[in-house]
């Protein structure tokens, strides 16, 4: 990740609500999180500033949800950020930056869901209720919710790196998932709202389950297998049959087929980050690895199961 020159801090961020919003400028400032392509911090209890500080995507990013999510954000059943206030670019920060809502939990690669049940209808219900069909004008996925086999190269790339580096116990087991899942029909319907990043860092749990889901940078209207693939990248064993049961409209074969492969692809790709994390290495997320070693354990296992839903039984 390339970081802005700018060092962000609390007495910028107060700057900058002082200029633009000065109403939210005296409420209380402290670090909430540093993510892929953002900081996050807690404006008082109910608020938070991001302020992007890494890719140049992420203010096309920001901006995207400041557009779009207030309006989805209404019908979604778990928490989400929602946008309140759009700060525009200035001589002190040449980059918008957003005030969103906060939402309470903690993620799921800190603290993985443990409750099955409660956390298969959790994941079935939010994305039964995202998974609309977008309008005309809906922003376009960064190469997610189109075609699977358009990311080949990039699997066969991350595939070699992972097995060189002996993170993958079973290369071969998850290369027939993946070509199972490319040689499904392509998505035929029409381009859904979808998440487009639904990884352990961006999902909230509390007591066990699902509480919130965050980060709609990736927001964008196409194939809903995309995020389907959160069966096995969010849900504990046991729980994938339960999450299809209740998801609406039913995920048909192929969908299902095509939704292990990005679940396999995101996988390879947040082991190589965790890796990085955990020799620290710049950009590395050590605790990455661990949910997408299960990921891949999970998809292997059911491997022989028709590649319908299929997670292992618990233990």
């Amino acid at each position: 990740m390339a970081h802005t020159e700018i060092e962000i801090t609390a007495a910028l961020i107060r700057d900058l609500l002082r200029d633009q919003h000065p109403d939210l400028a005296d409420r209380p400032l402290r670090l909430g999180a540093r993510g892929w392509d953002n900081q996050l911090w807690r404006l008082g209890e109910d608020l938070a500033v991001r302020l992007p500080y890494a890719t140049p995507d992420a203010d096309t990013l920001l901006r995207k949800e400041h557009t779009w999510l207030p309006g989805l954000a209404r019908n979604l059943p778990l928490e989400v950020p929602v946008p309140q206030r759009l700060g525009e670019p200035s001589e002190r920060f040449p980059r918008p930056w957003i005030v969103t809502t906060w939402v309470q939990g903690t993620p799921a690669d800190h603290a993985p869901a443990t409750r099955a049940a409660e956390s298969a209808d959790a994941l079935a219900a939010f994305l039964t209720a995202l998974h609309r069909p977008a309008p005309d004008g809906a922003p376009a996925g960064r190469g997610r919710g189109g075609p699977l086999a358009d990311g080949a190269e990039g699997f066969a790339e991350h595939l070699a790196m992972v097995t060189k580096l002996g993170l993958v116990p079973d290369p071969d087991g998850v290369r027939a998932v993946w070509e199972d899942a490319v040689a499904a029909p392509e998505w035929s319907g029409p381009a859904l709202w979808i998440h487009a990043d639904l990884h352990p860092a961006n999902v909230l749990t509390a007591d066990g389950t699902f509480c919130g889901v965050i980060d709609f940078g990736d927001l964008c209207a196409g194939d809903p297998a995309c995020d389907l693939a959160a069966a096995w990248t969010l849900l504990p064993d046991g729980a994938a049959d339960r999450f299809f049961a209740a998801y609406r409209p039913a995920a048909d074969p192929a969908t299902v087929r095509r939704a292990r492969g990005w679940a396999v692809g995101r996988a390879l790709a947040c082991l190589l980050i965790g890796d990085a994390g955990t020799h620290g290495r710049p950009g590395g997320k050590p605790t990455w690895g661990p949910p997408a070693q299960e990921t891949l354990r999970r998809l292997v296992a059911t491997a022989d199961d028709g590649f319908t839903h299929g997670s292992p039984a618990p233990a």
